[in-house]
Formats: C-alpha cells, sequence, structure tokens
C-alpha cells in the first residue's frame, strides 16, 4: 500500500479553512454590533470557557 500525502493535508487543510472562516465571522460580527453589545459580550466570555470547561470535565 503507498501512502499518499494527502490523507493527512486534506483534513488539516480543512480544519485551517474552518478556523479560518469562524474568525472572520467573529470579526466581522463584532465589527457590525454596537459598542455596547460588544462590551457585555467580551465580559461574558470569561464565564462562556469556564462553563464549557466544566461541561467538559463532567464528562470525563
Amino acid at each position: 500500500m503507498e501512502f499518499d500525502p494527502m490523507l493527512i493535508f486534506a483534513p488539516l487543510l480543512g480544519l485551517l479553512l474552518a478556523i479560518t472562516c469562524a474568525a472572520v465571522v467573529c470579526v466581522v460580527a463584532l465589527c457590525r454590533a454596537e459598542r455596547t453589545d460588544v462590551v457585555a459580550t467580551v465580559r461574558a466570555l470569561p464565564d462562556l470557557v469556564a462553563t464549557f470547561l466544566r461541561h467538559r470535565r463532567k464528562k470525563r
């Protein structure tokens, strides 16, 4: 069986593309939002991360 490098690079390229698209969507959403919405969203991020981490620990 011959090794095909595309079997490794294609999923990595897809993941990179997905992360880039998500980042662009987030930046555009923050730029279009009103200032008060942006401040409230940024202040809520640490709580959101803590919630995801707690949820992830419960699964294990």
